[in-house]
């Protein structure tokens, strides 16, 4: 799936320098997209990722959020997620939309965040402390020590979710759903039928689902493209 659209880049912050993979369309110019991570890192699905929204038109960048860290064991993704320090992490998002919106190629003021497992719980966080980001995708977030100030939110959201998930129930997607609600946020939690937890990751056929991640991308593109150009 990768386009070769991506380049590495550093990203300066009070905590030290740190990895960022960004995307930039063909057209040079488009609207500005932060890009998180699952448990996992910042493997080569979150980069591939990235360059299928800069095919979307979008300048898509992906912080490291784990400083070089990356796996593909279960029991060391969940022991690096758990070790994730947060207060850090919300410094490094907020590096990243600065440094995403001063891309050349990044049209406009605002910025929209999407993200994955982890991620999708972290776009919340930032957009909780972030008011330059305008549009959430929050796909079947998840992130045991993330506390959410949804007052604080002015983005819109978009939830992506999957019927058979063993990591989010239909009670938690309710619990999120009135929470958005509590706190005014205008949001759409979309649950698609038939599929598991990461559905989107195409590097995971166990879950991966082609249809339903068609389907799904093309309500994340059309709700990114309505926020955000």
């Amino acid at each position: 799936m990768a386009s070769g659209a991506g380049q590495e880049i550093q990203i300066e912050s009070e905590d030290g320098a740190f990895a960022a993979y960004v995307a930039t369309p063909a057209t040079g110019q488009g609207p500005g997209l932060v890009v998180l991570q699952e448990w996992w890192g910042l493997v080569p699905e979150i980069r591939d990722v990235c360059d299928r929204l800069a095919r979307a038109g979008f300048v898509a960048l992906a912080p490291d959020l784990y400083r070089g860290e990356s796996t593909t064991d279960p029991d060391e993704a969940g022991r690096l997620m758990m070790a994730l320090e947060i207060e850090r992490a919300v410094r490094d998002l907020a590096a990243s939309v600065e440094t995403l919106r001063r891309q050349p190629a990044t049209s406009g003021s605002r910025v929209g965040c999407i993200g994955f497992c982890m991620g999708g719980q972290l776009a919340l966080l930032a957009a909780c402390g972030t008011p330059e980001i305008a549009a959430v995708v929050d796909c079947y977030g998840v992130h045991p020590n993330v506390e959410l100030d949804l007052a604080a939110c002015r983005a819109k959201v978009f939830g992506v979710f999957a019927e058979n998930d063993e990591f989010i129930s239909a009670a938690d997607v309710k619990k999120l759903d009135d929470a958005l609600e509590s706190a005014s946020v205008a949001r759409r939690l979309r649950t698609y039928l038939g599929v598991q937890h990461a559905f989107l990751n195409e590097s995971r056929p166990e879950v991966f689902d082609a249809d339903t991640a068609a389907e799904a991308w093309r309500d994340i593109e059309t709700f990114l493209s309505a926020e955000l150009r």
